[in-house]
């Protein structure tokens, strides 16, 4: 069996150009949801938001580097549970936020909030963090990563998309309305069948190595999961913004993980089977904690009506 830190997965550019594309789309089928005074909604009551990004950007990629530094994976594993950690809440986090009976509203803003703040957060965790360990320390050095162009990357795939989205509502709310659901579920099915034919063109990588990643993937959500909800608990949110802020943390956008470790890590096996394996047990784990937040409702704070 090759050293994971030696394989590169079956991922050609014009895959890569589709990937681009898919994830934009499904971005700003999450925007035209939003509208100006979403945001002027949110300066009457910031806490939770803020609460929420300092979740996401400071604590999920400390705890990541502790996990790290205990456990000391491959170099290509490591670099992929700091990568993941540095991107931004994944896309699918406000229909799981809205299942289990979270504030929806406060998720779709968050995911708003933490796509812009990715063009500089993300680029700024990937180079801080892994150049704090000494063996990611090395893949980045020979990687020779720019954070301007992983700034632009993040900036055309999900920024743009996401003014483009809120355009739109502004403009022809009707027109936004109409296509939201429609262009969600297409965008997301189409997303799920890009992973599923790409795992199908690594089948034999993927079995040969997701059991080096499996339980390290498992217990990196799990901890995400737990520090959303501990850094809300102890900040004293309400458990309606609670439920929002812990799965923003725990759902991960790994299909912009998996565009930045293919154009700038070369696919790099490690990295990529983490941040696939991320794809796949954080919808099943988002899912599962959804249906048992689900079974009891919780009071929607006054501010949240506003």
């Amino acid at each position: 069996m090759s050293d994971i830190d030696l394989v590169v997965l079956n991922f050609n550019s014009g895959s890569l150009t589709l990937l681009n594309g898919i994830l934009a789309i499904v971005m700003f089928s999450i925007a035209i949801d939003l509208c100006p005074s979403d945001f002027k909604r949110l300066t009457l009551a910031p806490k939770p938001v803020v609460i929420g990004l300092c979740s996401q950007f400071l604590v999920l990629p400390s705890l990541t580097f502790l996990l790290v530094l205990l456990v000391q994976p491959r170099p290509s594993i490591a670099l992929g549970l700091i990568l993941v950690a540095a991107c931004p809440g994944g896309n699918i986090s406000n229909f799981i936020t809205h299942r289990a009976g979270g504030n929806a509203a406060l998720s779709v803003s968050m995911t708003a909030f933490a796509t812009v703040g990715a063009i500089v957060a993300t680029p700024f965790n990937i180079a801080f963090w892994g150049s704090l360990y000494g063996p990611t320390r090395a893949i980045l050095q020979e990687t020779h990563i720019d954070k301007l162009s992983v700034a632009i990357t993040v900036c055309f795939m999900l920024v743009l998309p996401l003014f483009l989205g809120i355009l739109l509502n502004r403009v022809k709310p009707r027109l936004a309305a109409k296509i939201r659901q429609p262009l969600r579920l297409a965008s997301m099915g189409i997303f799920i069948g890009f992973i599923f034919i790409a795992l199908v063109a690594n089948w034999n990588f993927f079995l040969a190595y997701v059991g080096a990643v499996a339980a390290l993937v498992i217990f990196h959500n799990g901890l995400a999961l737990a520090a959303g909800y501990t850094l809300a608990t102890v900040a004293g949110v309400s458990a309606y913004d609670r439920r929002a802020i812990t799965i923003e943390t725990g759902i991960q956008n790994s299909g912009l993980g998996l565009v930045l470790i293919f154009s700038f890590f070369g696919g790099l096996g490690g990295m990529s089977v983490v941040a696939a394996a991320w794809g796949i047990w954080h919808a099943i784990s988002g899912l599962a904690l959804a249906s048992f937040m689900a079974r009891k409702a919780v009071k929607v704070p006054a501010e949240a009506t506003l």
